[in-house]
């Protein structure tokens, strides 16, 4: 079969044929039919060996749907053909964090090489995909495989960060969004659709973001290269926002969160460009706060779900055969990729 794994660090990756995986006992076979493309992966293919404990090579691809095409000895709950969603987070089963369904928390996950399917172990970005046990599987029944597959990563990810600052998300609060790419797309519509926040969206360089936040919900929108802190105060209101999402990650970006927190406002950092936030005495609010986010609990995904299936989510695709992942992760560096690109293996290339 094929499959897109990272062979060398600092290198890209490659698509190689690879032996069909057989499932074990508890084992699941998955036949992707969705796995999205994520900006993380490109920082995998960026850093160099030893700053993450895993084994090349591995295959790609940590926001996965298909159906059951094979199940091992011992597994039960599934039937061959069940279309599922792939929880990403495969944690050691058996912490205080894994037991209640948050094994994105698991406190052994560094002792096991990896965090699950295409981060340290193989992922989605192939014909199949070999999952260690149907815990980490998500019945979805008629959902659309390509609008399920990144409600893993790219909702889930914002909507725990979202989630767990709704208390303070009251009428006249504001929320700031810094980067509208695959996660932050999705980040404004959670806010518009779960609190009565005002939205500010802060977008990159790329041509029509500013009218493309706006189309999303947004109730305003600035390009980062020319923001003026000034202008950005004045939607968000003097006082500043109760909540500000940064799915960048660069020290600028982070200087920008900082700035425009409120008092008692809460900062999440979701990007992993590698920047520092200036947390010290008189360079943030007073009582304010802040939180690196990792993914989502499994029950929060279920979550996810039931906002897609209700109608009040949707993830802003573009599909591309398997044949062409590696050209659509070089769009994406670029930054030529708007919403989410969908990778449908049984699509043809170009």
């Amino acid at each position: 079969m094929r499959a897109v794994q990272l062979v060398e660090w600092e290198a890209p990756p490659e698509l190689r044929e690879v032996d069909l995986p057989e499932p074990g006992p508890g084992e699941v076979l998955v036949k992707v039919t969705a796995a999205g493309l994520c900006h993380s992966d490109l920082h995998l293919m960026e850093w160099p060996e030893g700053t993450l404990p895993y084994t090349l090579p591995f295959t790609l691809g940590h926001e996965n749907a298909g159906v059951v095409a094979g199940l091992g000895a011992g597994t039960n709950g599934l039937t061959e053909g069940d279309p599922v969603l792939i929880y990403g987070c495969w944690g050691c089963g058996h912490c205080r964090h894994c037991i209640r369904g948050a094994m994105n928390l698991c406190e052994n996950v560094e002792q096991r090489g990896g965090i699950g399917g295409g981060l340290g172990f193989d992922g989605g970005l192939a014909d199949y995909m070999l999952v260690p046990s149907a815990q980490y599987l998500l019945p979805i029944g008629d959902l659309d495989p390509v609008q399920a597959a990144p409600l893993t990563d790219a909702a889930l990810s914002p909507y725990r960060a979202i989630k767990a600052r709704l208390a303070t998300l009251e009428p006249g609060t504001s929320a700031v969004v810094i980067g509208v790419g695959g996660l932050g797309h999705v980040a404004i519509r959670l806010l518009t659709a779960l609190t009565p926040s005002r939205v500010v969206a802060i977008v990159g360089s790329r041509p029509g973001g500013v009218e493309a936040a706006l189309g999303l919900g947004a109730d305003a929108a600035f390009r980062f290269d020319d923001v003026d802190l000034a202008d950005v105060r004045a939607e968000t209101g003097s006082g500043g926002a109760m909540l500000v999402l940064d799915f960048v990650g660069v020290d600028a970006t982070m200087k920008l969160a900082a700035d425009l927190l409120a008092v008692g406002g809460h900062a999440t950092l979701l990007g992993i460009a590698g920047g520092t936030f200036p947390m010290a005495f008189g360079s943030v609010p007073l009582e304010c706060s802040v939180s690196m986010n990792c993914w989502g609990s499994l029950p929060e995904l279920r979550e996810v779900v039931a906002l897609a299936r209700g109608g009040d989510l949707e993830v802003d695709v573009e599909t591309v055969a398997l044949d062409d992942a590696i050209a659509a992760y070089a769009r994406l560096r670029s930054g030529e990729v708007t919403g989410r690109a969908v990778v449908v293996p049984g699509r043809n290339g170009a």
